[in-house]
């Protein structure tokens, strides 16, 4: 039986991945609440082949915890699924720290409409991703 932990995480990358592919399609909905601003501007202003990227990418992210799992069976060795879990839980454990200025749990600037969402949801969500990545080939193995 598969454990839950696995479908989680396969469920919200999906998730992610969907919900950025509708913000490169022209989707508006929470569009200025993920983007940080600095004095009420932008700071950054990505293009739609970058946002499909960011998208296709989060899609990947639940392929692998599903191969990782043995959900799907992929030409890769456990070990090499494990050691890109881990890799990527690093990466969303840097994110969810953040840049110490404008992302992350440690930002400065917080007076943002971005600053809020990313306080009691995206750095949590980050740090919960990194915790469910390191432990999804634990979970598998067991």
């Amino acid at each position: 039986m598969t454990s839950f932990l696995p479908l989680l995480l396969i469920a919200i990358f999906i998730l992610l991945g969907c919900w950025h592919l509708y913000w490169a399609l022209g989707g508006a909905v929470m569009r200025t609440a993920t983007i940080p601003t600095l004095n009420g501007k932008p700071t950054i202003d990505p293009p739609p082949w970058l946002v499909t990227l960011v998208g296709l990418l989060l899609l990947s992210m639940a392929g692998l915890v599903a191969s990782t799992a043995g959900l799907v069976s992929v030409p890769i060795s456990a070990g090499t699924l494990a050691g890109l879990c881990y890799g990527l839980a690093m990466v969303f454990l840097i994110r969810a720290i953040g840049d110490f200025n404008l992302v992350g749990f440690f930002k400065r600037v917080r007076d943002s409409r971005f600053s809020r969402w990313d306080t009691f949801a995206y750095s949590p969500l980050c740090l919960a991703l990194s915790v469910g990545l390191f432990l999804t080939p634990r979970v598998a193995a067991a």
